[in-house]
């Protein structure tokens, strides 16, 4: 194992972090572009951005995109329906960086990239002439080393710490060896023990007993700045407040003057209404998500009360989606919930509530859903979710309907972000789904009409 410094969070820590950077004071702050995951889009950076803001980063300063198929290859030298390469997804952050520049007239960025989006950040930078364009990198929960290493197991994917594409970006570089490109500053952030993907043994991967040859540190990297978020998930990594203040101390120097979310009492929400795509080759595989508009879809926008989920009367906006996939903007209240209503051909009629929003956003990004064959004989179904993070059974204070064992959820272990609550009955009611104090309650539609219904956290 490559020997590699790192840092558990705490004073001293806070301390060596302080001195990484010398950032320009506030009113002029370089541009940051945030990179997301693979399947992901750039929605779960949603809270991330809120807390930059709230901490005097320039919101026109502050960028996310979609990567259209955010999905990795199987192999990744062989072309896969729905799926983007390296190289394509390095292409797509290059050109996104090129339009940050353009826009901004700045010389250089900041990245910061959630697990797959590290491996393009770090492609991006060491063979895509990023290091021309970039000051600093920020990595949550990077298999920088793979989330598998094992010879013979799909070595030509490039989650796979064997891959021709991993061993060429972990290649030494300098006189020191090490495996980040110079002249950029780097920073990885990495739970201690509870990352899905970075586990000595297979169970996230489907290889329960079997060793990875990965071990908790493989998000770590030589040359960089190392941090240890204790405790953490893999998405935690990257989107909860210690990843979001750990990022700030690197970037600035400085501890943030706050990690909770500043409210504005106006906000105006816009975001991106996608799809799932199917592999027509193999339709067996199911569902998986891209990021390509569902384009003549309709959106309503509905008002609730958050203590039951029932309406508040008519619909306050509603929006046929265009090639852009733009659903707003949309002008509301921060104090207020909404319920999200998604209607488009092959597709279940989505009803998604959330948390009423603090802040104004442009990557509040909705999907609809399609019920899974185990689903079918529901007479209601019920979506509780969690993007930026995994439920975990151990951790966290977690109930749903009533219920603390969530279905699908394992009694220990951070690695799924979703339950699928099937009701016996059709009766329309509440169902609230709670998670650390964060609390959302919607209605439970009748499934045989062609409904279902999301509760998706934001926290």
């Amino acid at each position: 194992m490559t020997q590699r410094r790192q840092l558990v969070i705490g004073a001293p820590a806070l301390l060596a972090l302080a001195a990484c950077s010398t950032m320009p004071a506030s009113n002029d702050r370089p541009p940051i572009v945030f990179v997301h995951g693979n399947g992901d889009s750039a929605a779960l950076w949603q809270t991330t951005i809120w807390r930059f803001e709230s901490n005097g980063w320039p919101r026109n300063r502050l960028f996310a995109f979609d990567q259209p198929m955010p999905l990795a290859r199987d192999d990744d030298a062989v072309a896969q329906p729905g799926r983007s390469s390296t190289a394509e997804s390095m292409a797509f952050l290059k050109a996104q960086v090129r339009r940050v520049m353009d826009a901004t007239g700045a010389a250089r960025v900041i990245l910061i990239g959630n697990s797959r989006g590290g491996n393009t950040i770090r492609n991006y930078v060491q063979n895509g002439g990023g290091a021309a364009h970039v000051s600093h990198v920020v990595l949550g929960g990077n298999p920088a080393h793979g989330i598998w290493a094992v010879p013979g197991l799909r070595e030509g994917s490039e989650f796979s710490g064997l891959s021709p594409f991993m061993k060429q970006l972990n290649a030494p570089k300098g006189p020191n060896g090490d495996e980040v490109t110079p002249g950029v500053q780097w920073l990885t952030l990495r739970s201690d023990n509870n990352d899905k993907y970075a586990q000595p043994e297979g169970t996230w991967i489907g290889a329960p007993g079997k060793p990875t040859n990965v071990s908790h540190d493989g998000p770590a990297l030589k040359g960089a700045t190392n941090v240890v978020l204790p405790g953490v998930d893999h998405r935690e990594t990257s989107f909860s407040p210690a990843a979001f203040a750990a990022a700030w101390r690197f970037l600035t120097g400085q501890a943030p003057q706050r990690t909770d979310i500043a409210p504005e009492a106006e906000v105006v929400l816009d975001g991106r209404l996608t799809g799932l795509g199917l592999d027509s080759n193999n339709p067996a595989s199911g569902d998986f998500a891209n990021n390509l508009p569902v384009v003549g879809a309709r959106l309503a926008v509905y008002a609730v009360d958050p203590a039951t989920g029932a309406r508040r009367g008519e619909a306050v906006w509603h929006k046929v989606i265009g090639p852009d996939g733009r659903w707003g903007p949309f002008t509301g209240r921060s104090a207020a919930s909404y319920e999200f209503e998604i209607s488009a051909p092959g597709y279940a009629t989505t009803h998604v509530y959330r948390s009423p929003f603090p802040r104004s956003s442009s990557v509040l990004n909705v999907r609809p859903e399609r019920p899974a064959a185990a689903d079918r004989d529901a007479k209601a179904l019920v979506i509780f979710t969690r993007p930026r993070g995994y439920f975990d059974a151990r951790r966290d204070r977690i109930r749903l309907d009533g219920q603390t064992a969530l279905p699908g959820v394992p009694p220990s272990g951070a690695g799924i972000a979703t339950s699928r609550l099937r009701l016996a009955g059709d009766v329309q009611r509440s169902v609230a789904g709670e998670f650390n104090g964060e609390r959302i309650v919607g209605l439970a539609w009748p499934f045989a009409g062609g409904h279902l219904s999301v509760l998706e956290l934001t926290y």
